[in-house]
């Protein structure tokens, strides 16, 4: 009859314990979280009529209202406005971020997860990455709504992806300031507020719409320095030319500032908070 060893019990005082998870760690974590913002999203369709009528309604509503007026018909406003519209949806989408997550905490969910031996950055970045769904259904609407009503890029299909995959990780990248403000702000009602009143004037103060030469000198300044008009250059290279431009790489790098600043700030405050 063989005996077995008991495992002796180290004491609380001796055991070394580490408070860090790994990078392996961190992204399976990261992506369980995501996993479950998907499952939300399955179990409340809801959520996604942003990104479904949204797109619909402003590309039609900006291009017969503005299209001949600012380019004689829709049809040659198209290739001007599909990406503006593109940019300017995806980016607002990236609000609903900030917005439900600032829901969560209030209801007590993220109590839970501080509890858990997993990531710190696991909720918030899982969150974040699920949300790139949400993105991605805008994105191909705006382009299917634009080729229904005449746009041809003349990029092809393969680089009006990579402009979609663009515009997805820019907005990704623009959701940390959301989600900041959802981690400070007290009601869902203001994150929502605060982040209105910062888009609004990016969105509509850039060359999404119109020619930034028929604006006014202080204006077209400001229009010039946007980061939204940069990426809006960006994605209309890609999709209607097919060029690279320094467009691209300028709102690549603002994108990755963005996460590196704001990442970290989000995580602080939603330790201090949650």
């Amino acid at each position: 009859m063989s005996v077995i060893a008991a495992t002796p019990i180290v004491p609380a005082s001796e055991r070394r314990l580490s408070n860090r998870t790994s990078l392996v760690q961190t992204l399976q974590n990261t992506l369980t979280m995501a996993y479950r913002g998907l499952v939300k999203i399955r179990r409340t369709p809801e959520q996604l009529v942003d990104v479904t009528v949204q797109p619909i309604i402003f590309t039609l509503m900006f291009a017969f209202l503005f299209g001949g007026a600012i380019a004689g018909n829709v049809q040659s406003y198209l290739p001007v406005l599909i990406p503006g519209i593109l940019v300017q949806t995806v980016i607002t989408t990236s609000v609903v971020t900030g917005t439900q997550l600032r829901e969560d905490m209030d209801k007590g969910v993220f109590d839970r997860f501080r509890s858990l031996p997993i990531a710190r950055i696991a909720p918030l970045s899982g969150a974040l990455l699920a949300d790139t769904v949400r993105y991605a259904i805008a994105t191909t609407l705006t382009f299917v709504m634009g080729v229904v009503m005449g746009y041809h890029p003349a990029g092809g299909f393969w680089n009006v992806v990579l402009a979609g995959i663009l515009v997805i990780a820019c907005s990704w990248a623009i959701s940390w300031i959301f989600a900041f403000f959802g981690v400070i702000a007290r009601t869902a009602g203001s994150v929502q507020g605060i982040s209105m009143l910062v888009l609004f004037p990016l969105t509509f103060f850039s060359n999404a719409f119109v020619d930034p030469s028929t604006m006014p000198d202080w204006l077209q300044w400001f229009v010039n320095i946007n980061p939204v008009s940069h990426l809006v250059t960006a994605v209309r290279e890609i999709a209607n030319n097919g060029a690279i431009t320094g467009d691209v790489w300028m709102s690549l790098l603002g994108a990755a500032v963005i996460v590196a600043v704001f990442a970290p700030l989000t995580v602080r405050a939603y330790m201090r908070k949650a």
